[in-house]
């Protein structure tokens, strides 16, 4: 085996040179630090009986302390990595939309809207009326009715329909404080995601007030503003004769209808929708929902 000591000797060589190229490399050397590598246990020129690195318990504390330092290149950066692109937020509105854009819809579409429910008294009332002729309305819903009859915020959903954030508490917006006006939205944007999974894209203010906090809180929390055309002013209970009137005489291509399923005695507001809504079908008016405006 004469033949093979000097190729034994010449790799043996070689692996210590290539391990002191790549420890030098990586600064793991440093010849004027600790006496350099001759100083180190275990290295060429180290006291006899020094013990050299042991593979399995790792590197020397030194070796160990730097290599913590540079372990972070191995490492995804998570930090500065882009992440899931946001949904756009919708502009700051000085003034909600009050019906639909005319090169957005076609002739004779119109929006119906009920708001301040659902009540288990007036709301299936209207959505069977809704289903009996297959058209599809916006309910703008208060929070603390939507968490007490969330069956019914279901039914919606599942019926297509539309539904809307009106606040918690229906109250006056100009005379609440910012924050409690985002909790007031916020609350109930949270109950209608709960419950269906998808929070408001919509948003309305009780009694049409709006002020620029509404609008703001508004288009953070992804909705747009939406008021209406014609209001059947059933919430006054004028009688059922007048509230149809007042949704055909004000009939039209992009006209919004506000009605109430709660809130009152809205009885006369189920039985008007079961007489104006197939006379509107009958006139050639579609009863369609609004698109969202681009962002």
């Amino acid at each position: 085996m004469k033949n093979d000591e000097p190729t034994v000797g010449r790799r043996v060589l070689l692996r210590t040179a290539a391990f002191l190229g790549v420890a030098a490399a990586a600064g793991l050397i440093n010849a004027g630090e600790e006496g350099g590598v001759a100083g180190r246990p275990g290295a060429p020129g180290a006291p006899a009986g020094a013990p050299g690195p042991n593979p399995a318990a790792g590197p020397p504390g030194r070796i160990h302390e730097l290599a913590a330092e540079k372990s972070y290149r191995l490492r995804p950066m998570t930090a500065e990595a882009p992440g899931r692109p946001r949904a756009a937020t919708p502009a700051v509105r000085t003034r909600p939309i009050l019906e639909l854009p005319a090169d957005a819809t076609a002739a004779g579409s119109m929006v119906l809207t009920f708001d301040d429910g659902p009540d288990p008294r007036y709301t299936p009332g209207i959505l069977d009326t809704l289903a009996r002729y297959g058209v599809r309305a916006m309910f703008f819903v208060c929070g603390e009715m939507a968490t007490e009859n969330r069956d019914l915020l279901r039914r919606m959903a599942a019926e297509g329909h539309v539904i809307g954030n009106h606040t918690w508490t229906h109250p006056l917006i100009p005379t609440l404080s910012r924050p409690g006006l985002a909790s007031e939205i916020g609350r109930t944007s949270e109950v209608v995601q709960q419950v269906v999974g998808e929070a408001p894209v919509w948003f309305r203010a009780p009694y049409g007030a709006w002020n620029r906090a509404a609008f703001e809180i508004g288009a953070e929390l992804g909705m747009e503003p939406l008021a209406w055309t014609v209001d059947t002013l059933d919430w006054k209970e004028p009688g059922t004769t007048t509230i149809v009137s007042r949704v055909l005489s004000g009939a039209g291509s992009g006209v919004i209808v506000l009605s109430h399923d709660a809130g009152g005695n809205r009885s006369q507001s189920v039985q008007a929708i079961s007489s104006y809504l197939p006379q509107l079908l009958a006139r050639g008016y579609r009863m369609t929902l609004p698109a969202l405006p681009p962002r």
